[in-house]
């Protein structure tokens, strides 16, 4: 996704044009949101800043569920996205991001890591 020359370019006092000499350089182009979803578990992995790699999640199967009284992590079967308190059209098409309460096996739990960025889903449950 490119992004426009718009913070570059300013105007004058006097309300004139003031193009930029260069180009956006690569560190400041933007990407689509990766938006994580419950199915079947597709990664994806992308370049970052120093050669690295990040792996991201477009959709997910499992989620590891921490049980705060027995402090036991478990892996469970995502059921569906009940609530995603960060956008009610995330809700409507069950994209999980940090904040979305997931129904599981054991319960509902509340995800605690970022699945779009961090290639994981991390909950704890809630009941």
């Amino acid at each position: 996704m490119r992004k426009s020359l718009e913070n570059l370019a300013g105007r004058k006092a006097s309300g004139g044009r003031r193009v930029a000499s260069r180009a956006r350089r690569k560190f400041e182009l933007d990407r689509y949101p990766n938006e994580a979803i419950a199915g079947t578990t597709i990664t994806t992995t992308r370049r970052t800043r120093g050669n690295n790699i990040k792996t991201a999640l477009k959709s997910a199967e499992t989620v590891n569920v921490l049980d705060p009284s027995s402090k036991k992590t478990t892996k469970l079967a995502i059921i569906r996205v009940t609530k995603n308190p960060a956008n009610k059209d995330y809700e409507r098409r069950g994209v999980i991001s940090k904040g979305a309460l997931v129904d599981t096996e054991a319960g509902t739990a509340r995800v605690i890591s970022r699945p779009g960025q961090d290639g994981s889903v991390n909950a704890i449950l809630i009941k």
